[in-house]
């Protein structure tokens, strides 16, 4: 199986793995969960749970985009085990940015951001190009 479809795999792990993160902060921050109202009580998480679920967010987004990458990528064509090395640096940044978005570090996660943004152009833009 190609690395990108495994790098697909781990993209979609990430946004869980960050909800995790923020759950454990909000159990600590509220001393239990809301069920009835969850999300009100998730936008009123502070410091590294606020930051928490602010990066599982923008981590479903961009599994979104990605997605939508890898499913351009295979119908245009592309050879898949070309885009090894986009597909890592892509994951590389995507986990960057994750961290940095914990550590509350803004200046690196913007580079991180927009790093996996520039690999998912390149994957699409090795679709459009004729072999």
């Amino acid at each position: 199986m190609p690395v990108i479809l495994y790098v697909l795999f781990i993209v979609l792990l990430l946004p869980i793995l960050l909800a995790g993160v923020a759950n454990v902060c909000r159990a600590r921050q509220f001393k239990g969960f809301d069920n009835h109202n969850p999300r009100q009580q998730q936008a009123q998480l502070e410091g590294l749970g606020g930051r928490a679920h602010a990066a599982q967010a923008n981590a479903w987004e961009a599994l979104m985009i990605f997605s939508a990458t890898c499913l351009i990528a295979y119908a245009g064509g592309a050879d898949l085990t070309a885009l090894n090395l986009a597909a890592l640096i892509f994951l590389a940044c995507r986990i960057a940015h994750a961290v940095f978005y914990l550590a509350n570090l803004s200046g690196p996660r913007s580079l991180a951001f927009g790093g996996a943004m520039l690999c998912s152009f390149y994957i699409v833009f090795q679709a459009a190009v004729p072999g």
